[in-house]
């Protein structure tokens, strides 16, 4: 008989190799776990991510989006001086093109009004009523030709139609664009006839 008992069995080389590979994958695999973590800001430096919606812009501060001045306007000329009172942000007009002509909803009458809207966020809003004016003036036909001329002729139905037009150029923007950004839409000229 040999000196080996039947309960002992030659113990198997290698058992030390793969418990080291298996370490060895387990590390690899928390350490890529933890480094997604950080990566996608679930630990770690948690930094606020910048709200991509238009910045009020404070009076005097400078716009990063502001449109290129026209030839001859403020450009190289005379700084705008803001006064101490009123809001401290400052406002930006975007004037229509053209004027807007629809009949009123009682179809006996016709209105035109010349539109400007104002904004003190940066000066992303203003490009994007130029870029989709089209859309815009659609939309303001629309709640215009909604109006009756007992509406257009008393004050208060002039600043319901001012509220209901503001809130349709923002719903087109934020329908376009993510935010509307408009504070009001003010009548330059108002006809009715």
């Amino acid at each position: 008989m040999s000196d080996q008992t039947e309960t002992e069995k030659p113990k198997k080389k290698g058992g030390f190799m793969k418990m080291a590979l298996v370490a060895l994958v387990l590390l690899g695999v928390g350490g890529g776990g933890t480094y997604a973590a950080f990566a996608s800001g679930l630990i770690g430096g948690h930094e606020e991510k910048e709200d991509p919606a238009p910045k009020l812009i404070l009076k005097g501060e400078e716009d990063p989006y502001a449109p290129p001045a026209k030839e001859g306007g403020k450009e190289g000329g005379t700084p705008v001086v803001y006064g101490e009172g009123g809001s401290k942000y400052r406002t930006a007009y975007f004037n229509f093109t053209e004027d807007f002509t629809s009949n009123l909803s009682d179809g006996s009458s016709l209105i035109q009004v010349s539109l400007a809207a104002s904004t003190q966020r940066d000066g992303r809003v203003l490009m994007w009523l130029a870029e989709h004016e089209t859309a815009i003036r659609s939309r303001i036909l629309v709640e215009i030709a909604n109006t009756s001329e007992a509406d257009v002729t008393s004050p208060g139905g002039k600043e319901r139609l001012q509220k209901r037009l503001t809130a349709g150029v923002n719903a087109v923007l934020k329908e376009q664009e993510g935010f509307g950004g408009v504070d009001n839409v003010f009548f330059r000229s108002f006809i009715v006839q």
